[in-house]
């Protein structure tokens, strides 16, 4: 019996369903960096008991496959096709979720279940908590984020580290149909299983980290820690005009996150061409190919906006007393660099009383209108409710559609260049220096726009997301896109710029010769001796 009537028969029970390969390729194949992804097929899967039969058969059979949960890992991909027959494991449709304890804010998440889903329920059930949100936007899964050890602006900045447990399934034959916890929850005879769900560590090695960023195992339940709403709240930005002043700027968000610790969320720096791209549309859309912006386009358009050369944004939580106490450490030491705002400041209130006058006929009133709603929508963004704020990047050179947040937005979908250069930083003004022009030089070099943003997690350490958008109906621009990203990756490596995150394209590119990726290689064949789960997805392959 072929391999499809083995899966045409596991999915007669209703706990799932078995899609053809055209039909796959049309619902998951779709990417921003490519031609689309072929499948041998794809499986949805309704119900949780469907997947040790189904690691089971893979084993047997000889077939692969690869768990998603929304499928929107846009910019990165994880999905590696080669001769053997591929099926995409589609979990979305597990999107439960478990109060675990509303007083501390612990809640059970499945694969599924996005950030509007968790932020509807939230405010359903009136919990006091915020959403761990990223720019991805409202219809990314929260459990596959924390897994890609993703980050975001809220309180609980590092979203694996507030994973307090997880559940999953192992592809070795003999394992796979046991459901893995830790040793807490194995030791535990009272029934509720609360305890492993409160303390992330547990008893003995901890292995839960071995389920991020790699192709171990299919992690099908997550319990999260959750911010709780603070009783006071001001995000704050910095206009700092003069391109000189960056150093300071620097050694100001270094000392703020160290000193501030615990008060200040994560911080983002943006270049003055990030601001453009937010702001602005791409006036070079009609040029073939399509040109980065000149300093003469950036510099008109930025005075057009006001722009500054940079933009600090970040946020402060807590007692109305500790806020205060921290904007006055803010305006202090940041007065020299730029202007300084608050969104709880009278005339940020006044102005977004203002923009609700019916003067929408009036370019300038509807321009400024634009930007206080991106204003808004950021800051709903630090309070943890999810929005499409940071979308519309993606289709800073798409031709054929405009990136409106009056609809769902879908990058993948409505044919976006994306990829993403992620890589870690050293807190040090010459060195971030040093990076700026790097990474200018070399995406100029390919034509495509330097937008840099700097996320500054901790007083001692970076993490810049770099967006290489291009063209995607240009075979040509493609190919730039990814050359510019793996020189960027290449030569950036060579000076202390190191991703902490890779496009699966480039995980193929990394030398696996050293005791790290040999030690992962012994750990892979360990726990899946037949290579199963995601071939190619972080391994020594």
């Amino acid at each position: 019996m072929d391999i499809h009537s083995q899966l045409t028969i596991i999915c007669q029970s209703g706990t799932a369903t078995l899609i053809d390969s055209e039909k796959a390729v049309e619902l998951y194949g779709i990417n921003t960096f490519g031609q689309p992804q072929r499948f041998a097929g794809a499986i949805k899967v309704f119900e949780e008991s469907v997947i040790p039969q189904l690691l089971k058969l893979a084993n047997t059979a000889g077939f692969k496959l690869h768990p998603v949960s929304t499928n929107n890992n846009w910019g990165y991909g994880s999905i590696l096709v080669n001769k053997d027959p591929v099926y995409l494991l589609d979990l979305s449709p597990l999107n439960s979720i478990t109060p675990t304890n509303k007083q501390l804010g612990l809640i059970t998440i499945g694969p599924g279940v996005t950030q509007q889903q968790l932020h509807d329920y939230l405010v359903e059930e009136n919990w006091p908590h915020m959403v761990p949100v990223t720019g991805a936007g409202p219809s990314c899964s929260l459990l596959s984020n924390a897994l890609e050890r993703g980050y975001g602006i809220t309180p609980y900045t590092d979203h694996f580290y507030a994973c307090n447990a997880l559940k999953a399934y192992l592809p070795h034959p003999e394992l796979c149909e046991q459901k893995l916890s830790s040793a807490v929850s194995a030791l535990d005879q009272s029934g509720n299983d609360f305890i492993d769900k409160t303390f992330k560590w547990g008893l003995g090695p901890y292995i839960d980290g071995l389920f991020t960023q790699s192709n171990l195992g299919v992690v099908t339940e997550m319990t999260l820690r959750l911010a709780k709403k603070p009783s006071s709240f001001s995000a704050f930005y910095i206009q700092i005009f003069e391109g000189d002043d960056f150093a300071e700027a620097v050694s100001f968000i270094r000392d703020l996150l160290e000193s501030q610790s615990g008060m200040v969320g994560s911080i983002n720096l943006m270049d003055k061409r990030r601001l453009v791209s937010m702001t602005c549309e791409n006036p070079n859309l009609d040029k073939n190919p399509i040109e980065p912006l000149s300093d003469e386009q950036v510099n008109k358009l930025a005075a057009s906006k006001r722009l500054p050369e940079w933009m600090i944004v970040g946020s402060i939580y807590g007692e109305k007393p500790v806020v205060n106490f921290v904007k006055k450490y803010i305006k202090q030491k940041g007065k020299k660099l730029g202007r300084i705002l608050f969104s709880d400041s009278w005339l940020l209130k006044f102005a977004h009383q203002f923009v609700r006058l019916p003067m929408n006929f009036v370019p300038a009133f509807k321009d400024v209108k634009g930007q206080l709603t991106s204003l808004k929508e950021g800051i709903d963004i630090m309070l943890g409710e999810p929005n499409q704020v940071a979308l519309p990047l993606p289709y800073w050179r798409n031709k054929t559609t405009q990136g409106k947040k009056s609809r769902p937005l879908d990058p993948a979908a409505e044919n976006c260049g994306l990829l993403w250069y992620a890589p870690l930083l050293p807190m040090d003004p010459d060195a971030l220096k040093q990076f700026v022009s790097f990474v200018r030089s070399t995406m100029l070099q390919y034509g495509l726009d330097p937008l840099i943003t700097f996320t500054n997690l901790k007083h001692d350490c970076i993490d810049s997301t770099v967006p290489l958008v291009f063209n995607k109906q240009s075979e040509e621009d493609e190919i730039k896109a990814f050359n510019c990203l793996h020189e960027l990756i290449t030569e950036g490596c060579k000076q202390g710029f190191v991703p902490y995150r890779l496009p699966i394209h480039e995980q193929q590119q990394l030398d696996k010769t050293s005791a790290f990726w040999q030690t992962i290689n012994i750990i892979k064949n360990a726990v899946d001796p037949n290579n199963i789960l995601s071939p190619g997805k972080y391994d020594s392959q």
